[in-house]
């Protein structure tokens, strides 16, 4: 499907045969990119993941085909190898392939492992990067990643591995905001390790659930109370955890007026 808009733009070819990886942004249609929109109006095949919006997803190709490969924690959700192996299986076909991920492929996407596959099995490919919701989340909630008076540098850190899991001592020496992806399930530990490490228990955090999106909602609280706070809540995920100095911020900074949770 050509769009004149995006053909004078001189985008690069999608060819049959090769597999884009591509970032649909943290959920707001508006933070899609143009290679992305490019990549969708042309896609044979989509490949998609749970929190990819569905106004996104209507903006494809009408004749494609879109296939559901959602990964959410504690719900059945098709392994990995199995989606890598069927990328490779759509490319073989010669399909233009459009991997659609929510966020960044490659921030905590999982698209370094696909991108892998394709490589193993000899196929091309391309990553479109994509607004990532550890930085847009924040950012719609009224809390910058990073702000001059506050902090030099920020970590991105997922409350979930496939090892042993972060090193909580040692980021809580950094004395860096984090800001956490998938890590729900584990708050309660994760703060009470942070403060174990060192952190203060008033050290300011914020919940931000469904970031972005009209359900967007989020809670204040502290790194001491986060864990009783979001429990006696009725907030559900996702959500992204920004915990550091730069969520006081939010008090002042809440350009899009939503109360808190």
């Amino acid at each position: 499907m050509t769009d004149p808009t995006l053909s004078a733009l001189d985008l690069p070819a999608f060819n049959p045969g090769c597999v884009w990886l591509v970032g649909a942004g943290p959920g707001d249609p508006g933070l899609l990119t143009l290679l992305a929109l490019h990549a969708l109006r042309q896609a044979d095949h989509i490949v998609y993941d749970a929190l990819v919006d569905d106004r996104i997803l209507g903006l494809a190709n009408p004749a494609a085909v879109k296939e559901f490969a959602g990964k959410r924690g504690g719900r059945p959700s098709p392994a990995q190898e199995d989606i890598s192996l069927r990328l490779v299986e759509l490319g073989r076909q010669g399909l233009r392939v459009l991997r659609l991920k929510a966020g960044d492929p490659f921030v905590f996407g999982r698209g370094g492992e696909e991108a892998l596959a394709l490589v193993a099995a000899g196929l091309p490919f391309r990553v479109v990067p994509g607004i990532t919701a550890g930085l847009a989340g924040p950012a719609y909630a009224g809390i910058p990643a990073t702000h001059r008076t506050a902090n030099q540098a920020v970590i991105l850190v997922t409350g979930q591995s496939a090892g042993d899991g972060p090193d909580w001592a040692a980021l809580a020496a950094t004395r860096a905001p984090l800001i956490l992806y998938m890590a729900w399930r584990g708050l309660g530990g994760i703060a009470q390790a942070l403060q174990d490490g060192g952190l203060p228990p008033d050290t300011a955090v914020a919940v931000i659930c469904d970031a972005t999106t009209p359900r967007q909602r989020v809670l204040t609280s502290t790194l001491g109370a986060c864990a009783r706070d979001l429990g006696a809540s009725d907030l559900a995920p996702p959500a992204i955890i920004v915990i550091g100095a730069i969520a006081e911020l939010r008090g002042t900074l809440n350009w899009l007026g939503v109360a808190d949770a």
